[in-house]
């Protein structure tokens, strides 16, 4: 018995990158949790079976209840080695068994100290507002038709850059050690009926994204002015910043990692 134990524990293991997107209408966010469905449940329910083996998965972090992702990253380990084709295969395999509303885009081996959170540069999410009504946005937008001043709330998502503690976006009890991220870009754009808020950062708290936006829809609709937005950054306290907006408009649109983060030819 000891010997078999011994070869068990002298398997090599290799790291797998996954590079998916999902529709989050139907689940309880990525993370796992008890009595709820979620998205890495049912990417490790899938990958366990396809392997024939006890998969677990990290993600590149965790998105709410409700929010989508074109663009997701998440690793596992496997004490399977494929080449290019066998991983092609598994791409296959994957999207065969998996729910319409989960897709797998590609799979790719790793160093084995990548990790699809840590290693992470940054990440890019987009809200989208319906400006008009319209049946084809109501699953994936907030529906405002009211006015709204662009030009300042263009103005008050500028103010983010040159800010670090986001404590007045945070939701209160959540694990995080530090409030503190850089937003590298933050800006509206007008597209067709759609205003679409852009934000990059290297972090993001959670629920950051949807109070953001919820508070520059304040600033839009004149009752929030430039000064009172700069006072409720420095003050911390998530009561003073506005309300979180639906999560259906929510998507996270992009991760980005080094560039020699991919084992080639693996």
């Amino acid at each position: 018995m000891d010997c078999v134990l011994c070869i068990f524990a002298a398997m090599e293991s290799y790291r797998y990158f996954l590079h998916l997107a999902y529709d989050g209408t139907a689940y309880h966010g990525w993370q796992i949790q008890p009595n709820a469905i979620t998205i890495q449940q049912v990417i490790e329910e899938s990958l366990s079976l396809l392997l024939n083996e006890k998969i677990q998965v990290t993600g590149a972090g965790r998105t709410d209840t409700g929010v989508h992702a074109r663009c997701y990253y998440a690793h596992f380990d496997s004490v399977h080695s494929f080449d290019e084709d066998s991983l092609k295969h598994l791409v296959y395999r994957c999207n065969r068994i998996l729910p319409k509303d989960i897709v797998v885009f590609s799979v790719f081996r790793v160093a084995e100290s990548a990790h699809a959170r840590f290693s992470a540069l940054s990440r890019t999410y987009r809200y989208y507002i319906a400006r008009y009504k319209n049946p084809f946005y109501n699953l994936y937008s907030l529906q405002f038709t009211g006015n709204l001043d662009i030009n300042i709330m263009n103005q008050a998502a500028d103010k983010l850059m040159t800010y670090k503690d986001f404590s007045c976006f945070s939701k209160s009890g959540t694990d995080t050690s530090t409030n503190i991220c850089s937003i590298s870009e933050s800006y509206f754009i007008e597209q067709d009926q759609l205003l679409i808020y852009h934000v990059k950062a290297n972090r993001f708290l959670r629920n950051m994204v949807r109070a953001i936006v919820g508070t520059l829809l304040e600033t839009g609709k004149g009752k929030l002015n430039l000064k009172e937005m700069d006072e409720i950054l420095k003050s911390g306290n998530r009561s003073d910043a506005g309300e979180s907006v639906p999560a259906k408009g929510l998507f996270l649109e992009d991760v980005s990692y080094p560039k020699d983060i991919r084992i080639t030819g693996a």
